[in-house]
């Protein structure tokens, strides 16, 4: 399991640009080092990385999509640092929650929310 650390501002003024930061730490594996055995060590990377916005709808509303939009995405490689930050914008229209979700070998899942309060 990986450890993050994400940084949203709690609320934000409609139309407002906020930053968004994102640090997962993870202990990757090029798949190009040997062990002290001489074999090869297993890949171990991270490999997607995305942020959704789930808008906050009345609670007997339908019209929302529980997926949310995507907002950033990033597809990493080989060469990716051990421990990937990601920093986009995203301009704040309305409350919601934030999805972050990274992706990679040897079946790394790890999904965060956060939520995003308009005031």
């Amino acid at each position: 399991m990986a450890r993050t650390l994400i940084t949203v501002p709690r609320t934000a003024k409609r139309d407002e640009i906020i930053e968004i930061r994102a640090l997962v730490q993870h202990s990757m594996e090029t798949g190009y080092r040997r062990s002290s055995d001489g074999d090869l060590l297993p890949r171990d990377l991270i490999r997607r990385f995305t942020c959704r916005f789930v808008p906050r709808v009345a609670a007997n509303s339908n019209a929302a999509s529980t997926a949310g939009d995507l907002i950033f995405a990033a597809t990493f490689h080989a060469a990716i640092a051990a421990n990937p930050y990601l920093s986009f914008n995203l301009r704040a229209t309305t409350s919601g929650t934030l999805v972050f979700s990274w992706e990679g070998d040897n079946g790394l899942a790890q999904t965060e929310t956060v939520s995003l309060l308009i005031a």
